[in-house]
């Protein structure tokens, strides 16, 4: 009999019997497709092989501001980074997070889910007036080191959800009394 559609290999269907043999890599056809093999399962030094930290595996025991919730995923922790951290943070509905910076960390956002708005202080007018940046779902936003500013999601209903890329090995958060201009006066000038 040949094998049904349903299940090649077995010649059953799916139902009748569960499928036992390994899954295959589209690319490499004879590398087996080896489920479990996560870091811990490794001899290799944390700096000497992938990791993968899946969605449910988020360490939440990160630096944190009022109204947000970080998640770590790539952390020095976590897989040995040296110069980059790597999570996400959610804000519920209808709340600001404190204002604050990160230190000498460049800041990368990812826009994933609601409309997260951020909010930074610009003086290049002479008085120091609130600049707000509204975003959608796959936008972008870049946060320079030091430069103060919090997230807030004006969704009544809608958590928003955002990716953090930083540029150092664990998530530096300072939490600030309110937003200030950056000074970028340079020493002595």
């Amino acid at each position: 009999m040949p094998p049904s559609p349903a299940s090649p290999r077995s010649g059953s269907t799916p139902a009748e019997e569960p499928d036992t043999e390994p899954r295959q890599d589209g690319f490499h056809p004879d590398l087996p497709d080896r489920p479990g093999h996560d870091a811990g399962d490794s001899a290799l030094p944390l700096r000497a092989r992938l990791h993968h930290i899946r969605a449910d595996d988020l360490d939440g025991d990160t630096a944190q501001s009022g109204g947000m919730r970080r998640f770590a995923a790539i952390s020095g922790g976590s897989v040995g980074s040296e110069r980059i951290w790597m999570g996400q943070t959610h804000v519920a509905p209808d709340t600001a997070s404190s204002n604050h910076h990160h230190g000498a960390s460049e800041t990368a956002i990812h826009v994933v889910k609601g409309h997260p708005e951020f909010v930074f202080l610009d003086d290049s007018g002479g008085t120091p007036e609130e600049v707000r940046i509204r975003t959608s779902p796959g936008d972008y936003i870049f946060v320079p080191p030091y430069v103060p500013h919090r997230e807030e999601n004006p969704s009544p209903d809608d958590e928003a959800v955002v990716v953090i890329a930083r540029s150092t090995q664990e998530a530096i958060v300072v939490n600030l009394p309110e937003l200030y201009v950056l000074d970028t006066t340079p020493e002595g000038g």
